[in-house]
């Protein structure tokens, strides 16, 4: 079956494979590809236009089963030169699919329960996926040094690739970040840099810096290299099909931070769809956020299409937003699919992580119990169908956030005694 699309020419010379463009999501407007995240005619956010045209679904699919056992498998669906394997990069992607039956059992989960675990990669978070896309456009645009603006886990993934691929980086980080998080970002060599204040006062000050000199030769992964740095997420949702044999999950549950994850995450839904690699039929998107973060949710309870700025104040630091960039989208694709938005307690959070690391042996960090508690919350209310296959996201590594189950130690002393042992009621 051969599967065409509208082709979309560019006078660029890069080699980005498929990418063909880069487009406006709010006005359609097309720009060649290039280090811009804003459409010049109304400043709305661009994002990568494809050229598939050719693609037989088949010839595809095989090619993919056959690729490398990381996300450059998908190389031929991002925007990346055909011989991106052979670069250095940290390779990402790939995780574990984990069928959670005891924690279904737990939930009450009957239609198959599903933890994609992406503490698997590189630098333990989603964030490796990327950064990864990021680097190769900095490569492809001829920067030197690699940036972000970060809530922990991007600044390690960021200093990580770069010293891989022999760039120079520069990170800044909230000043008041779990110290896990500073010491993975500044163990890589690369200059970190504290910002006094919260996320969104460092992701400006970074859009500040790259209309200045002082940025001049920096590509900044989740700034002016946006629309290439969340195309990786698509990649979660072309490995969660694959991984169910080439099958959509029924309803899938995905944390909210910036909530480009979200977004892309169905965006590599519908690209699967319309490329015929999988059967389309209905399907449920769930964002979760934590309560003292929770913009999107509040808007899409209320029924509201602009979402508010809050100050965050939740241990999910991860999380910790207060005015995402891609929440109105998210609105729009929890709406369309006939998916929620819901938030819970840090309480909640970690009651959550818990939850998982007794059921199933993983160890999420505080963004993995937002999405666990929310799937709780969400079958309690009967908003999830708990017959459906349902698939959880888990972010990043729980040694990362260490402080949020602090409480967490020895079930008892006893002297190396048997008869210690036992009056301790542990025989």
């Amino acid at each position: 079956m051969a599967v065409q699309t509208v082709a979309t020419s560019s006078d660029s010379t890069v080699d980005l494979g498929p990418a063909a463009a880069l487009s406006c999501r709010e006005c359609g407007h097309r720009v060649p590809l290039g280090p811009v995240f804003a459409c010049e005619e109304c400043f709305g956010p661009l994002e990568i236009a494809y050229d598939f045209s050719g693609y037989d679904t088949e010839e595809l699919r095989r090619r993919i089963e056959a690729g490398p056992a990381n996300i450059w498998r998908y190389a031929p669906l991002l925007p990346v030169p055909a011989d991106v394997a052979g670069k250095p990069n940290l390779n990402p992607g790939w995780t574990k699919l984990v069928k959670a039956d005891n924690l279904a059992r737990e939930l009450g989960v009957t239609g198959g329960l599903y933890v994609k675990d992406d503490s698997g990669n590189p630098t333990h978070s989603f964030k490796d996926r990327v950064v990864a896309q990021a680097l190769e456009a900095a490569r492809a645009f001829g920067f030197t040094t690699l940036s972000c603006s970060s809530t922990g886990n991007l600044a390690g993934a960021v200093g990580a690739a770069a010293a891989r691929a022999g760039f120079r980086s520069c990170v800044f980080i909230p000043h008041d970040l779990e110290q896990g998080k500073v010491v993975m970002a500044a163990v890589y060599g690369g200059e970190l840099v504290g910002i006094e204040g919260n996320y969104d006062d460092v992701n400006r000050f970074c859009s500040e810096l790259i209309g200045d000199p002082a940025g001049e030769g920096w590509g900044f992964v989740n700034v002016n290299l946006r629309p290439y740095y969340a195309e990786g997420s698509k990649t979660l949702a072309y490995e969660i099909c694959e991984q169910l044999g080439w099958r959509l999950p029924d309803q899938i549950v995905i944390p909210i931070a910036s909530g480009s994850q979200l977004t892309k995450i169905d965006k590599g839904l519908q690209e699967l769809i319309r490329l015929g690699l999988v059967e389309d039929r209905p399907y449920k998107i769930f964002g979760a956020q934590a309560e003292g973060c929770s913009p999107v949710s509040t808007a899409f309870k209320a029924g509201h299409d602009v979402v508010r700025p809050q100050k965050p104040d939740t241990i999910a630091k991860s999380l910790a937003i207060g005015n995402p960039a891609d929440g109105p989208y998210v609105l729009d694709v929890a709406r369309r699919t006939g998916g929620a938005v819901e938030d819970v307690t840090d309480a909640q959070i970690v009651d959550a992580i818990r939850l998982l690391a007794r059921t199933e042996g993983i160890f999420a960090e505080t963004a993995g119990g937002v999405t666990v508690g929310v799937t709780r919350k969400l079958l309690e209310e009967g908003v999830l169908d708990p017959a459906k296959t349902t698939v959880v996201l888990n972010t990043g590594d729980g040694l990362k956030t260490l402080d949020a189950v602090a409480g967490t130690g020895l079930t008892a002393t006893i002297r190396p005694t048997l008869d210690s042992f036992r009056e301790a009621g542990l025989a």
